[in-house]
């Protein structure tokens, strides 16, 4: 497994349209990309900041894991997105290593990418997703 970079830091937030108020007015900044992962009841929104991305996620139902970390935390940063080149390799590694995922095997994410995520416990109270983007 390599490491190919910080993909984007993921924002819990209630709506991508209010705060994008905020990035919009604030720091000049735009959407440039977003949709729904309606499997995982999201819809995300992208903002670019040069070398890496700023990824908006909105829940679309009170089942979303983003919904109940809203509800529990209030909105902010979520996680910490690491883009990796072979997601499975990166899964059996951490598992061989000792660490937790909350996610054995990937799941469907935003882009057509390859998602997974690492317990908080395991990363230094960090929620880190791993991210595969196919080719």
């Amino acid at each position: 497994m390599k490491v190919l970079g910080i993909d984007h830091i993921g924002v819990a937030v209630k709506s991508i349209e209010s705060a994008m108020n905020f990035y919009s007015q604030a720091l000049n900044m735009e959407l440039s990309g977003g949709e729904e992962i309606p499997e995982r009841f999201l819809k995300v929104g992208f903002l670019e900041t040069g070398n890496a991305r700023i990824e908006l996620v909105e829940a679309t139902s009170d089942e979303a894991a983003t919904a109940k970390y809203i509800e529990k935390r209030g909105e902010g940063i979520h996680h910490i997105c690491i883009r990796v080149d072979d997601i499975e390799a990166a899964l059996k590694q951490m598992k061989d290593k000792g660490f937790k995922a909350i996610d054995n095997e990937p799941k469907p994410g935003a882009e057509g990418a390859k998602v997974a995520f690492l317990h908080p416990k395991s990363a230094n109270g960090v929620l880190i997703e791993l991210k595969e983007i196919p080719e």
